[in-house]
């Protein structure tokens, strides 16, 4: 296994040289850069965004990646972005069995499956989720995402990315984020993977606010890891793949596109180990909003309504008294697709999964199923840790429309209502003089 080193820090202006001298050193664009590099700059947000919001990265480079011939558009197979309009929105639960792996050889951009979503890169808002199921590792070939950024959850296998900062080793357990434009390769080290991706076309995701919970908590800056400058010299043809407007469109380059030797920014790619998260909960009843798991946000125009969350529910101890511990019955303006890394969820006890997807959109009425319910009303509420789950869930402030091919997938779920239909009704007495 190769030897991987991080930089410390979310949102950071961080700096990385692979070669002693590359990086200049108080300005941008020197005349003439160390060693005959190349000075680029790649720009996440508008020049004017506001400073804590803006992200921009100066790359060092052996060539400049404007040195490509035209693009042409390639086949995206089961990938898809919005406007989602292939089959109406719908109102019902749905829920997915595992995507299953390929037989045949298969690349991470050639295993992706996109589940649904809402908005459009053209707008610059919404959000999209996909799935991936991979054999085959990236060779020769290069990918980015000029319509949103990636963050990407695997649940089974480690995904090894290379990208044009350097390169982020991602278990099951961790994620990672890659920026919008930051090319990248993605290898198998360990075999077969599969795990879940939020496309985000809108505000890039950030940390959330803390409020009343003050400086500390939930996931702390520095436990986000940047990848440390690490180049590639080679010269030999290699297909770069962008997603744009929705479609793919490849060209050939004689040369690999992992060439910057140095680079200084705040546009970088992440991995995050989700074990790493501040779990906080309550220690008196009843039990807070899931917002309160929050991991990353994409805020909305909307104070308070975001564009996206990314919210986890890990291991925990469920301490509060007299009360129904797990996720109660709701009904919730904010549509929420959720998956299942390892483990059981505390919410549902049968049939979710590892690898699983369940969608409950705007006002669609969810909750435990009976058997889960049925044991949380019986329980001895001593203190107990929650030790063996790790879902999460992204949540938007708009309806997620499923593709076509998500609806005819023999991994849909036919049976997926029927855990509430089991419900018994209450026994209410009847009140004297009233007719029952």
């Amino acid at each position: 296994m190769d030897t991987i080193h991080y930089l410390s820090g979310f949102g950071n202006e961080h700096a990385s040289e692979a070669i002693p001298g590359a990086l200049p050193v108080g300005q941008n664009t020197p005349q003439r850069v160390a060693f005959g590099l190349y000075a680029e700059q790649i720009s996440g947000t508008a020049f004017t965004a506001p400073r804590g919001e803006n992200r921009r990265t100066w790359f060092y480079r052996l060539r400049p990646s404007a040195t490509h011939p035209p693009y042409r558009r390639t086949e995206a197979r089961h990938l898809r972005s919005g406007p989602f309009d292939e089959v109406p929105p719908t109102p019902n639960r749905l829920r997915w069995n595992p995507h299953p792996l390929p037989t045949e050889p298969t690349t991470f951009i050639e295993g992706l499956f996109t589940m649904g979503g809402n908005g459009s890169p053209a707008i610059g808002a919404g959000a999209a989720v996909h799935v991936y199921a991979a054999n085959t590792s990236m060779v020769d070939t290069a990918f980015f995402n000029a319509d949103g950024e990636l963050l990407i959850v695997p649940q089974s296998g480690t995904l090894r990315i290379v990208t044009e900062m350097g390169v982020l080793r991602v278990p099951p357990g961790h994620v990672a984020l890659i920026p919008r434009g930051v090319r990248m390769r993605v290898e198998l080290p360990d075999g077969p993977v599969r795990g879940y991706i939020c496309e985000n076309y809108g505000a890039s995701f950030r940390l959330p606010e803390l409020g009343p919970i003050g400086a500390n908590g939930l996931a702390n800056p520095r436990d986000f890891l940047a990848p440390t400058a690490s180049y590639e010299d080679v010269e030999r043809p290699t297909r770069l793949v962008q997603k744009f407007q929705g479609h793919l469109w490849e060209t050939t380059l004689d040369h690999s596109p992992f060439d910057v030797v140095a680079w200084h920014g705040t546009h970088v790619p992440y991995a995050y180990d989700l074990a790493r998260f501040n779990t906080i909960n309550t220690v008196s009843f009843d039990h807070p909003d899931p917002s309160i798991f929050t991991v990353l946000t994409s805020p909305s125009e909307t104070p308070g309504t975001a564009n996206c969350d990314f919210v986890i529910f890990p291991p925990r101890w469920m301490v509060a008294e007299h009360t129904f511990r797990p996720p109660w019955f709701h009904r919730n303006v904010m549509s929420e697709m959720m998956g299942l890394v390892h483990g059981v969820y505390d919410a549902k006890a049968d049939q979710f999964v590892p690898g699983g997807v369940s969608l409950h959109n705007c006002m669609s009425a969810h909750g435990p199923d009976r058997k889960t319910y049925e044991t949380a009303v019986a329980a001895d509420l001593a203190p107990r840790k929650i030790d063996n789950t790790l879902a999460f869930m992204f949540e938007t402030r708009w309806v997620i429309a499923p593709t076509s091919a998500a609806m005819e997938s023999a991994t849909l779920q036919s049976d997926y209502d029927a855990c509430w239909g089991e419900l018994r009704k209450a026994q209410v007495p009847t009140k004297e003089g009233s007719t029952p």
